[in-house]
């Protein structure tokens, strides 16, 4: 039954539909708070893409299903100042990830697909319902970070300084509350986007 076909004063339970503002984005290794970065502006959600193959026969011609590649994920920072300065974050990150400036012919470190997912860490991000409960919660699995930009600078706007970057990661999984609270469970096997109930 349609959300808006049924009262919403005579059942609890009933949830608004999902909103674009309520969602929280965690950075496993650099975030406070509990783990949530309330410093995050706006994420892209995971998303996928099938690989096609085509076999052409005549004037026919037939498709059939590739490979699955999971897309970037975006987020979007603002940069304060305290308890934690993200852009200086960012960078310790990359660096503990295993890039180092060239300051001597010594620098032999390199990054490594380990080294960079451990730097981040957990990457979760959730949306939320009116009272703060996760409605749907994102898993980044394997996740590290190949684009940091540090924002533009402007005399004439007061806006926040803002920085943006950019994840790849092996697969995401998810976990999705009912309306009624109770849980759809992932599979043993990550299963992306299909859930089980």
């Amino acid at each position: 039954m349609p959300f808006w076909t049924t009262s919403h004063s005579d059942n609890a339970a009933i949830n608004d539909p999902k909103r674009k503002f309520r969602f929280i984005v965690t950075l496993g290794n650099i975030s406070e708070d509990a783990g949530q970065a309330w410093y995050a502006k706006t994420a892209t959600k995971p998303s996928f893409t099938i690989a096609t193959t085509e076999h052409k026969y005549l004037n026919h011609t037939f498709y059939y299903p590739g490979s699955v590649t999971w897309n970037d994920v975006e987020i979007t920072l603002v940069d304060p100042v305290s308890p934690i300065d993200v852009s200086a974050t960012l960078s310790d990150i990359v660096q503990t990830a295993g890039y180092n400036v060239p300051s001597t012919v010594l620098e032999l470190q390199t990054m490594s697909k380990a080294k960079a997912s451990t730097a981040l860490g957990v990457v979760t991000v959730a949306q939320l319902n009116s009272d703060g409960d996760p409605l749907e919660s994102w898993v980044l699995n394997n996740a590290f970070i190949t684009d940091v930009k540090y924002g533009d600078l402007e005399y004439g706007s007061d806006d926040i300084t803002e920085l943006s970057m950019t994840l790849k990661y092996d697969w995401a999984t998810c976990t999705v509350e009912h309306s009624a609270g109770s849980k759809m469970e992932d599979s043993a096997t990550p299963a992306g986007p299909f859930f089980k109930s």
